[in-house]
């Protein structure tokens, strides 16, 4: 049988099983106090849009999948040189840009653990079973501090991964941090929740910070007015404030 990669589900099964396990908790003192009854159903809707939710990013709709696809389909570059994946988890987005760019060294970069079991042998794995092993090679590290000098890449991306890192309480450094290891000329395409103001401010303000940082060209592309993404993932915590910047150093 012809092994399959594995890229997990960005919903951790702990969103599921938690509050349906909450629920039924509720559900059993509802026999004796019936006013528990109405939070018992709340966590256990909760478990079931999660549930949902999950079965369509990697499922047949293959959410999961077109939003990374997103990623590349931003990132004008001729594909030759080095290329960085900040964040890469299983290594889907830097499978699939060694996939597309067949000249390009890949690096794919994580500090990998936490709540979705990821882990850099499962990246290695996954680039051996798709036949791009030999152009990609994967490192454990922060995105907060990356090990590498200024304007060693050719292209840098990173999908959905700035907003979660821990050790940098303003993820604003983390984008220019980024930037920083992109050649001058290099281009560059990042998803994140970007519209989410308490995390990044005002949109605008944002690129034209990321423009003083000496960025030739920047923009920005509100990912839900691009791709289908079902209705019931289009919510504040789900999909609602992702984008992409894109641009050249």
């Amino acid at each position: 049988m012809t092994a399959k990669a594995e890229y997990g589900n960005w919903i951790s099964k702990r969103f599921i099983y938690i509050p349906a396990i909450v629920g039924f908790m509720f559900c059993a003192l509802g026999l004796l106090f019936s006013e528990l009854l109405i939070p018992a159903l709340l966590f256990l809707l909760v478990s079931a849009y999660f549930a949902y939710a999950r079965g369509l990013l990697a499922g047949r709709a293959n959410v999961q999948g077109r939003i990374v696809e997103l990623v590349l389909s931003h990132l004008d570059w001729s594909g030759d040189g080095r290329a960085l994946d900040i964040g890469c988890g299983s290594a889907s987005l830097t499978i699939k840009l060694a996939q597309k760019h067949l000249n390009a060294q890949v690096v794919g970069v994580d500090y990998w653990g936490g709540n979705w079991g990821y882990s850099k042998e499962m990246c290695e794995r996954n680039a051996k079973i798709e036949g791009v092993i030999d152009r990609i090679t994967f490192q454990r590290t922060s995105a907060s501090a990356l090990p590498f000098d200024d304007e060693y890449f050719d292209a840098v991306v990173s999908n959905l991964v700035f907003h979660e890192v821990r050790d940098s309480s303003d993820k604003r450094k983390v984008v220019h941090e980024a930037l920083r290891v992109l050649k001058k000329g290099g281009k560059f395409s990042f998803q994140d929740v970007f519209l989410l103001r308490r995390i990044y401010g005002d949109i605008g303000d944002l690129l034209t910070t990321i423009q003083s940082w000496g960025i030739a060209k920047v923009e920005f592309v509100e990912t839900r007015k691009i791709a289908s993404i079902p209705m019931t993932l289009r919510l504040p915590f789900m999909f609602a404030k992702i984008g992409i910047i894109t641009g050249e150093k």
